[in-house]
């Protein structure tokens, strides 16, 4: 991989809360949903070339492309159709699990390629094309995400400390198939205000009275999802476990770091075809 030029931290983005709040005419959704970042992620690392090239490593480098719908080349071609870079990306996320990782890494390459090319940032409208992740994953930090993603509100305060065990059994799934699962199509969305969560405690007590809408849907999909969030609740230190955006990845968010450690060597123990990392929310 790259020793020099510039590298971004491409983060997994996590979906504490997900409704599904209405359908629009033209058949995208809108959504209502509280959305922070893990510092488990991809990296990307950009390097001056004479053309545009894309190198992939990493655990989780089987099944992603280099072809033109690859969301990084996009996002690069995005900021500068003619611009040339070597760009290195490290894939430890998944693919199609519901934490954002392609938009993490287009968003990563568009700040990473920005600083290396010196050039501005594109304007949101141009960006959203890219997937509606894109919007809160240029934002890079705890937020309130609304509309078709369009919408993105920063928390008023930081999150509190918060350590989490992310697991996903092994499966994809596209969004689009998730959506088309729901039986209904709105929903009612989280509060007008959202509380502060000066503790774990209180973000999970607020988690507790939100939802993830597309949940049922994906567990239509991939039965085996039920399985994951139950073996997470079964942790010692628990506090609760839900997956993320349409899966089929989930997470069980714990009251400190050697429970999350512990419950994340025991789920590998348990079921070692299984994605498991632990982490920590990004404040």
């Amino acid at each position: 991989m790259a020793t020099d030029g510039v590298r971004a931290f491409a983060p997994a983005k996590i979906n504490l809360a997900l409704h599904v709040t209405g359908q629009r005419p033209d058949g995208y959704h809108t959504i209502d949903s509280l959305v922070a970042f893990a510092d488990v992620g991809d990296l990307i690392a950009c390097r001056p070339a004479g053309k545009l090239t894309l190198n992939i490593g990493g655990s989780m480098c089987y099944g992603v492309t280099k072809g033109r719908d690859n969301l990084v080349l996009r996002a690069a071609r995005l900021l500068d159709p003619n611009g040339a870079a070597v760009i290195d990306l490290v894939k430890e996320l998944p693919v199609a699990s519901g934490i954002g990782g392609g938009s993490a890494d287009a968003a990563a390459t568009l700040r990473a390629l920005s600083e290396l090319w010196h050039l501005p940032l594109p304007p949101p409208a141009a960006i959203l094309t890219l997937g509606a992740d894109l919007p809160v994953c240029m934002l890079g930090k705890p937020a309130r995400m609304q509309g078709i993603g369009d919408i993105v509100t920063p928390l008023a305060a930081p999150l509190p400390q918060t350590w989490l065990v992310l697991a996903n059994p092994g499966e994809t799934l596209a969004t689009r198939a998730v959506f088309d699962q729901l039986r209904d199509h709105e929903y009612p969305p989280m509060p007008e205000v959202l509380p502060a969560f000066a503790t774990v405690k209180d973000l999970v007590l607020f988690m507790l009275d939100q939802r993830n809408d597309l949940e049922l849907p994906a567990m239509e999909l991939v039965p085996e999802i039920a399985e994951v969030l139950f073996l997470l609740q079964q942790r010692p230190g628990c506090l609760m476990a839900r997956m993320s955006g349409s899966g089929a990845t989930c997470f069980g968010i714990f009251g400190n770091r050697d429970d999350a450690e512990h419950a994340a060597q025991s789920l590998r123990r348990q079921r070692g075809h299984w994605w498991v990392e632990p982490g920590q929310l990004l404040a």
